[in-house]
C-alpha cells in the first residue's frame, strides 16, 4: 500500500520569469545542486493550499496573493530510503512582497522562463515542467516511480 508523504511544489511566475530555488548549501541534500520549485511537506492540520502559501512564505518571504493548481503526481521510491512522495503542483501568478535571497536550502533565482531547461535540474522535471507553464487549464496527474534515485518510467492523465 501506498503512504505517501504528502508535499507541495510552487513555481512563482510574472510570466516571463519563474523564481526557483538553487540547491546550493547543504551538500548532503538530496536535491544539492538542482534548481527546483518552492515547496516542501503539508503539516497535519493544513489543507494543500495552506500548506503551498506557507512553504511559499516560509522559503521566498512572499506572500501568495493568486494560484492554480497544475497538478499531482506521485513519486513512489523518491525519497530518502525510498520513501513515497505525492506532490501538489502550483503555478503562482499573483503574490505580494519581494523574494529574499535564500535560505539554509540554497539560493533564490529569477530565471526566464527560455531559460528554464538550461539549468541543471532534475532530469524528470523537464517532463512535466511544460504542463505547469502551458496554457491547457486541465490539471495533469502523473505517476513516476524512482529506484535507487532514478527515475523508472512516466504516464501521466489530464
Amino acid at each position: 500500500m501506498l503512504t505517501p508523504i504528502l508535499a507541495t511544489l510552487g513555481y512563482v511566475t510574472d510570466g516571463r520569469n519563474v523564481l526557483l530555488m538553487h540547491r546550493d548549501k547543504r551538500p548532503d541534500d538530496l536535491h544539492y545542486g538542482h534548481y527546483n520549485g518552492l515547496g516542501g511537506k503539508l503539516e497535519p492540520d493544513e489543507d494543500v493550499a495552506a500548506g503551498m502559501r506557507r512553504e511559499i512564505a516560509e522559503e521566498s518571504g512572499l506572500t501568495v496573493e493568486r494560484m492554480t493548481l497544475r497538478g499531482t503526481i506521485s513519486w513512489p521510491g523518491f525519497g530518502h530510503h525510498g520513501a513515497d512522495w505525492f506532490g501538489f503542483l502550483f503555478r503562482i501568478t499573483e503574490w505580494r512582497g519581494t523574494a529574499h535571497a535564500g535560505n539554509h536550502e540554497g539560493t533564490l533565482e529569477w530565471v526566464p522562463l527560455e531559460r528554464l531547461f538550461e539549468l541543471p535540474m532534475w532530469p524528470s522535471d523537464r517532463l512535466f515542467l511544460p504542463m505547469v507553464f502551458d496554457d491547457d487549464p486541465t490539471p495533469f496527474h502523473g505517476c513516476m516511480p524512482f529506484e535507487h534515485g532514478e527515475m523508472t518510467s512516466w504516464s501521466y492523465s489530464r
